[in-house]
């Protein structure tokens, strides 16, 4: 199992550049970030910062979206850095939400999502795809490779992963939820003629080492919030009912409203209604065993990557403990399963 960090892009950019070569030196293999330009500080600068000091991070959005940028732009991004840093760069990619929200704008359909991992994938990786009626290639990409990971949790967006996605972003760390989604986005995939286990899984939840539970969960109660916007769309389109398990939707009945100027912030106000249960369940918490309980029932699953999201007071004691104890307990572990 491999591990990320999820940082925001909050000025200083000098901090996050810290926690990225920190994250590194303790042994994790990504450095994802948000991608809401007008929330925080542009992201694909501070990638080129973050690449030039360390050694071996791949670096991405977490995630970014079809509508924000023209899609040979973001494919310019990827494939300038591969030529910069080498092949250091991921793309998580989903619908759109709080980039495209705080400008009253609407996540993207299903289709355009589509198209653009296509035209992002194929231009990031050197090769020449139709786009807008004409067949476009960068001329000075060589040897660029890019994968494109798709964050979903509805069941058109799951489909779409498991028929186009290099891998699956989940965010949130149930185990029974992850199971379910892995599942349908394996027969997706199967459906459409590839390999399922061809398609990586990322898990991404909080992640907080530490023993007071109700501090704890008052830093990471934002996560269900954050969740609970995308879990709206679906209630909002299906019904509480069928389409999901109901463990992801019931826990949203309490929602009101969702202020994005406290999008992802410890002490977000309107995430109050989030029960202590789904921060127990979605996050993962507690002393590095209680930790490790957890990962070994996500590997169980066939997940590939954790990213944990560093939205705390605890950022440097959370990725020590990870380096020291958790990152080698796991390996330690899955070594021994195979």
């Amino acid at each position: 199992m491999e591990f990320g960090a999820v940082l925001q892009t909050n000025p200083p950019a000098s901090r996050t550049i810290q926690l990225a070569k920190l994250a590194e030196v303790h042994g994790f293999s990504h450095v994802w970030t948000f991608d809401s330009h007008l929330l925080w500080q542009e992201p694909y600068v501070i990638y080129s910062q973050i690449l030039a000091q360390t050694q071996r991070v791949k670096v991405g959005p977490f995630v970014t979206n079809p509508a924000t940028r023209d899609w040979t732009v973001t494919a310019s991004v990827f494939a300038t850095l591969n030529e910069m840093f080498g092949n250091r760069t991921v793309c998580g990619i989903g619908r759109g939400d709080s980039a495209v929200r705080v400008t009253n704008g609407r996540p993207t359909t299903m289709a355009e999502l589509r198209e653009s991992i296509h035209v992002i994938r194929e231009l990031g990786n050197s090769r020449s795809v139709e786009y807008k009626g004409s067949t476009i290639q960068f001329p000075w990409s060589r040897g660029s490779e890019l994968e494109v990971w798709v964050a979903a949790y509805g069941p058109m967006a799951l489909k779409l992963a498991g028929e186009v996605g290099d891998g699956f972003i989940l965010q949130l760390a149930d185990v029974d939820i992850a199971a379910w989604m892995i599942k349908h986005v394996r027969d997706a995939a199967e459906a459409a003629g590839r390999d399922p286990m061809s398609v990586k899984f990322c898990v991404a939840a909080p992640f907080y080492i530490g023993d007071d539970w109700a501090h704890m969960r008052d830093q990471c109660r934002w996560f269900g919030g954050m969740v609970g916007n995308h879990v709206a769309d679906i209630v909002a389109k299906y019904g509480m009912h069928g389409t999901v398990p109901d463990a992801l939707t019931e826990y949203i009945k309490g929602r009101e409203g969702y202020d994005y100027n406290e999008h992802g912030r410890a002490g977000n106000v309107h995430t109050e209604f989030v029960p202590d249960e789904i921060i127990d369940r979605f996050c993962l918490l507690g002393t590095a065993d209680q930790h490790l309980d957890k990962l070994k029932q996500l590997a169980e699953l066939g997940v590939d990557q954790f990213a944990g999201y560093l939205q705390h007071d605890n950022k440097e004691e959370t990725l020590r403990v990870y380096g020291e104890t958790v990152i080698p307990a796991m390996t330690e572990h899955i070594t021994a399963k195979a």
